[in-house]
């Protein structure tokens, strides 16, 4: 099954995007909802993808590679939050206050990083996020963070669109399950951006150091 499904898209959805000299990390909602037992967020596969970053937001400070993060936070009557907080109600208690919404401590920011707060999937959306990468002449985006299937995808596609190449590290990136985890990791690599692992694209950061 899996060979046909490679065989399917091969000649069609098999370009790839070479990385450029030019990158930034972003940091895509790993926040406490997703570690916490007892969260309607918590993903012990998120759990793992956070550990597993640490190494690599080093290797991108040695090579001078700004680091972004994002949080979601809402307005606390909700009113921001549209459909998003309908579709997915757990959403709505990321309120200014609320502990679930701090990005974890492992991975705290330091004080030169970004923090970019959006309401809905996409880091893009809403944000001031492109024009900061087109101002400091960013040319590719490497994605960690959560989920695979939702805010990891949404960011790598916008990524694309407005022209920064998307290469999501895979040991760093988690969901709540495999089966989107994996679908989606494929279908980003097949059609929006690059995916690899974290080894690799620590070892692009160190090249870039050198």
């Amino acid at each position: 099954m899996t060979q046909d499904l490679h065989e399917n898209y091969r000649g069609v959805f098999d370009g790839a995007l070479q990385p450029g000299p030019r990158p930034a990390v972003i940091v895509v909602d790993f926040i406490n909802a997703y570690v916490t037992e007892g969260s309607p967020l918590y993903a012990p596969p998120v759990v793992a993808a956070v550990a597993a970053t640490p190494p690599l937001l080093a290797a991108a400070r040695a090579a001078g590679v700004r680091v972004i993060y994002t949080k979601v936070l809402y307005h606390q009557g909700g009113g921001d939050g549209g459909l998003f907080v309908r579709k997915v109600p757990a959403l709505r208690a990321m309120v200014e206050g609320e502990p679930l919404t701090e990005i974890v401590p492992s991975l705290a920011p330091r004080p030169e990083d970004l923090i970019v707060v959006k309401q809905y999937a996409s880091a893009f959306f809403a944000t001031s996020l492109a024009s900061t990468l087109t101002a400091d002449r960013i040319d590719t985006l490497i994605i960690v963070g959560c989920s695979t299937s939702g805010c990891v995808r949404a960011t790598a596609l916008d990524a694309m669109q407005h022209g920064f190449v998307p290469l999501v590290v895979r040991d760093c990136v988690g969901d709540r399950h495999a089966g989107p985890h994996e679908a989606n990791q494929f279908d980003i690599q097949a059609k929006y951006g690059e995916v690899a692992g974290r080894d690799a694209v620590i070892a692009y950061l160190d090249a870039l150091a050198r």
